[in-house]
């Protein structure tokens, strides 16, 4: 019973139609109890509010037992671990945490009281479960794997505009400062500009008047053209050699396959000649049994005369 169960509850590889059910319920209750996230921020019927609430429930209990089921079968999921180790193992895990975080705002209010929560940040962890879709969707997977590949190279970018919006703003409080006493304050009342300016977002609330200032600001703005684009490099080419390494996996795999596919037509091929072979071995035997059998005769016929 464990082993269907942990089948079922797998992401589908393409040999199980339960499993492809499962999936397409769980992501059906994902993007339902998002739908309705985002229902009950209008105004509505008060019908329409409780069978949303309704929703809420069933779709909080299935989540539930599909979290009691993953934890049920992590043995198997890591079967290296001893039962309460792969437990453990699996508790701590990403996609576990995100499970957990997706039922805990509908379980917690039962059990602490709501002076103890802060009941409107509780509801938005329900966001989280659309994490879940993670699971099921491969792009979504493929993402967050080169995301983690490339981790050290977006924290380097990401300290390199970092770098970048601080010395920016220092340079800008000293360009307009005398101007602007009551905007650029400090060395770091400027870092919202910054922010602005370097993500290429120009909101217009703050803006330089010297010239001094806009001479600055144009340079920062090319920089941050310039910074903005590091991390979305990084990533594409992290997307470009990841699907290089899918299609060259999948080619092996298709080799690999037909090397298999021949591998077993050889094998077929062996096996009916030696069916052949053993017909005639047999044939050779009883043949044979049947000249010692005459031989047998006619040295008796021999003796008798």
């Amino acid at each position: 019973m464990k082993k269907t169960i942990f089948t079922i509850i797998q992401p589908d590889k393409g040999n199980s139609l339960a499993s492809r059910i499962f999936d397409w319920m769980i992501t059906l209750l994902i993007l339902t109890s998002v739908i309705a996230l985002f229902a009950v921020t209008f105004d509505l019927p008060d019908s329409v509010r409780k069978l949303l609430l309704k929703i809420e429930t069933v779709v909080s209990i299935v989540f539930t037992i599909e979290y009691g089921m993953r934890l049920y079968t992590a043995d198997m999921l890591f079967p290296y671990c001893s039962p309460t180790k792969a437990r453990l193992k699996y508790v701590v895990s990403a996609m576990a945490l995100v499970d957990l975080l997706a039922i805990l705002p509908y379980w917690l209010p039962m059990f602490l009281p709501s002076s103890m929560l802060g009941l409107r940040s509780l509801r938005l962890l329900r966001l989280l479960r659309i994490l879940k879709l993670n699971r099921y969707f491969t792009a979504v997977k493929t993402i967050g794997e080169v995301l983690s590949d490339k981790r050290r190279e977006l924290l380097g970018s990401m300290f390199f505009v970092a770098i970048l919006m601080v010395v920016s703003s220092l340079l800008m409080h000293s360009a307009e400062h005398g101007a602007q006493p009551e905007v650029f304050k400090n060395a770091f009342s400027g870092l919202w500009w910054a922010v602005a300016t370097l993500t290429t977002v120009g909101y217009g609330d703050v803006y330089p008047v010297t010239v001094m200032g806009r001479v600055l600001g144009i340079f920062i703005a090319l920089s941050g053209i310039a910074a903005v684009a590091i991390p979305t490099g990084i990533l594409t080419a992290g997307l470009t050699e990841r699907l290089g390494r899918d299609v060259k996996l999948r080619k092996e795999v298709a080799r690999q396959r037909e090397k298999d596919d021949e591998h077993d037509k050889e094998l077929d091929d062996q096996r009916r000649k030696d069916v052949e072979h053993d017909k005639k071995l047999e044939a050779q035997q009883l043949l044979l049994k049947q000249i010692i059998d005459q031989i047998a005769e006619i040295k008796e016929e021999l003796r008798g005369k």
